[in-house]
């Protein structure tokens, strides 16, 4: 095999993984992509001379990345510096006291008892379990496979012997639901509510089966060393080390469409690329929108703004920071859980009191950050944090107003104030990204970071597939399935890569020839 090229366009997550597994198949790979560097929502934003992650900031799934590594004759160990977490994250409320959640389950359960009581220590240790079962149940016939078109598909994957564990996913039940049944303690049913947010959708709305986020963050959440845009520097280095070459500040005009089929790209200055495979790690409703060629517009259904996935405020700052023994991840609730989704989901306005994820990335790591570290693990100086509040999805069509902006942060960093954080730093080491802002980085999507929200049974499988109805075309990223997120993402561009390779493979006792009539066949 071999002597086949492929473009890869979009160097997030899916575009990477893709890209490397590309060029270990032998293809010869180039990555076009419209920013000065790799990462795509892996950004990082440099603030008072520091870089700050302004995107993803929870590694999970680790073993997505080992096994990608490993295909490429290295470890993720040799490729970057990871810390287990043992404090998988900590939570506040204005008047209700803090729990922490622990890698270790046991640990968390007598936090849990100490904090609700013992009967909902006990619950939680059920609510583990059924959250491992759920996800035991999708691994192998859903993330690692492709697409599902149904339900019923599913349970042809699994078998009619196994119909009991496609029921017990929930995918009828809500989350907020399956958690009030789990949990009589209103706090805790937002602390695990939470959960859907990890989707950019609603806990009122989102199917149980989400409860299998608590089973994957127990199996592990680490700290990269330098923050997670050092995972796209890693990534690039592995694949240019198996050839595959990278672009940057190339964007792509149109995806080139020639006798049926994907023939490359023209970038945005008139240069022609030509290949043999295209991968557009993209959202696809730029592609819907016609953004990369009307001839692609059929490829892939956009996202009804109603349907969107959810945006977000956020304030990347290098700040001093008071009052409260913050942890690497952070979350102070809002008192009305309810109330704040109401006002995201169904009048599309940010919150009055909103949620506020606040992630400290020198907190622990003092040699990572400026100063010695104190005893309550924040470095002695200034610090780089991360504030992030959940906003809707309307960057491109009624973003919210300069008063509504100011507003909502005034509001996020009283909430703050109220459980004891305070937050000192000057105007010029903040910088702000709001929907607008993440729609102009992320275009088709008005903001929303996740593309379709996860609501209703059916939602997880309205995302599309790798292939496409263009022959040499293929979907990557956290738009398409199995779904959103840094490991989910790059399973879809692994998903991607192998389709492309099975493809040129099936075909590849049919290479081009001349028949009688001089027509060329493929």
């Amino acid at each position: 095999m071999g002597g086949e090229s492929a473009i890869v366009v979009g160097a997030g997550a899916g575009g990477l993984s893709a890209a490397l597994d590309l060029a270990l198949a032998g293809f010869a790979v180039t990555v076009v992509e419209t920013a000065a560097g790799p990462g795509g929502k892996m950004r990082e934003v440099v603030v008072g001379g520091r870089g700050v992650d302004a995107g993803p900031t929870v590694f999970t799934m680790r073993w997505v990345f080992d096994e990608l590594f490993a295909a490429a004759g290295t470890t993720l160990a040799d490729e970057l510096a990871l810390t287990p977490l043992d404090v998988l994250a900590r939570h506040a409320w204005s008047g209700g006291g803090r729990l922490d959640l622990h890698a270790d389950t046991g640990r968390s359960a007598d936090a849990i008892g100490d904090f609700a009581g013992a009967a909902e220590a006990r619950h939680f240790r059920a609510f583990c379990d059924r959250a491992a079962r759920i996800y035991k149940t999708l691994e192998e016939p859903f993330l690692r496979a492709e697409r599902c078109r149904s339900p019923l598909d599913l349970v042809r994957r699994l078998g009619l012997s196994r119909l009991p564990e496609v029921l017990a996913i929930s995918p009828f039940a809500t989350l907020w639901g399956a958690l009030g049944r789990h949990f009589r303690d209103p706090r805790l049913r937002q602390l695990f509510g939470r959960y859907a947010t990890y989707c950019g959708s609603s806990p009122f709305l989102a199917p149980a089966t989400l409860m299998l986020i608590a089973h994957v963050e127990q199996q592990g959440v680490w700290v990269i060393d330098g923050g997670m845009h050092r995972l796209a520097e890693a990534l690039v280095r592995a694949a240019q080390r198996h050839g595959a070459v990278f672009r940057f500040g190339a964007p792509v005009d149109t995806v080139l469409v020639e006798r049926g089929r994907a023939a490359g790209v023209v970038l945005a200055g008139g240069e022609r690329l030509a290949a043999d495979v295209v991968i557009l790690n993209a959202d696809v409703s730029a592609v819907a929108e016609g953004r990369f060629g009307t001839a692609l517009r059929r490829t892939a259904r956009g996202v009804p703004q109603a349907a969107r996935s959810l945006s977000a405020v956020t304030w990347c700052l290098v700040a001093e920071a008071d009052g409260f023994p913050l942890h690497h991840h952070t979350v102070f609730f809002s008192d009305d859980y309810l109330a704040e989704f109401d006002r995201l989901q169904r009048d599309r306005r940010l919150p009055d009191d909103p949620t506020v994820y606040v992630c400290a990335e020198d907190r622990d790591f003092g040699s990572r950050g400026a100063g010695t570290a104190r005893s309550d693990g924040a470095p002695g100086g200034p610090e780089r944090l991360l504030v992030l509040v959940n906003a809707p999805p309307t960057g491109d069509a009624t973003p919210p107003s300069a008063a509504a902006l100011a507003a909502c942060g005034h509001a996020a960093f009283d909430r703050l104030r109220r459980c004891g954080l305070v937050l000192r730093h000057r105007p010029e080491d903040s910088v702000v990204t709001t929907p607008v802002d993440f729609h102009r980085l992320f275009p088709g999507t008005g903001g929303a970071l996740y593309g379709r929200a996860s609501h209703g049974w059916m939602a997880s499988f309205q995302r599309p597939g790798s292939r496409t109805r263009i022959p040499g075309l293929y979907l990557a990223g956290g738009s398409t399935h199995p779904g959103p997120g840094v490991p989910m993402a790059a399973l879809s561009g692994r998903l991607a890569a192998a389709a492309a390779t099975a493809d040129r493979d099936s075909t590849s006792r049919s290479r081009r020839a001349g028949i009688c009539g001089g027509t060329s066949t493929r």
